[in-house]
């Protein structure tokens, strides 16, 4: 509820939201969005198994796909890094952190947009 609040605060933006992996990774082949937020806890696979299936797609794996997640641990960090995410932010979620990875996010799928180029970390 609160990534909707904040994104709500930017009229330039629509969010569309999914309930479980495998949905996600759907809407995001079928929407191509410029940017994927996904919680790494997901019910069906996890959040790093739809990146995979999204980085290895080339109608999706230019995406940046940030990922939410209450694990902070360290080594889980790395993990999803490793795995293809753009940034990993933890829970509960900094406000301004959220709102400075978006603006980046976006910069980035604006100056790859078309390019296909898949993210590198």
């Amino acid at each position: 509820m609160l990534v909707e609040d904040l994104i709500a605060r930017r009229p330039d933006i629509m969010l569309l939201t999914a309930r479980d992996g495998n949905r996600g990774v759907e809407m995001s082949r079928a929407s191509r969005p410029d940017v994927i937020l996904m919680d790494i806890n997901l019910p069906g696979i996890s959040g790093i198994q739809a990146m995979r299936i999204l980085a290895e797609d080339a109608a999706t794996a230019h995406i940046p796909v940030v990922a939410l997640s209450a694990n902070a641990i360290p080594r889980d960090i790395e993990k999803g890094l490793e795995a293809g995410f753009f940034r990993y932010l933890t829970k509960p979620i900094r406000v301004s952190e959220f709102m400075d990875t978006l603006d980046l996010a976006l910069k980035f799928a604006e100056s790859n947009a078309g390019h296909g180029t898949p993210l590198t970390m």
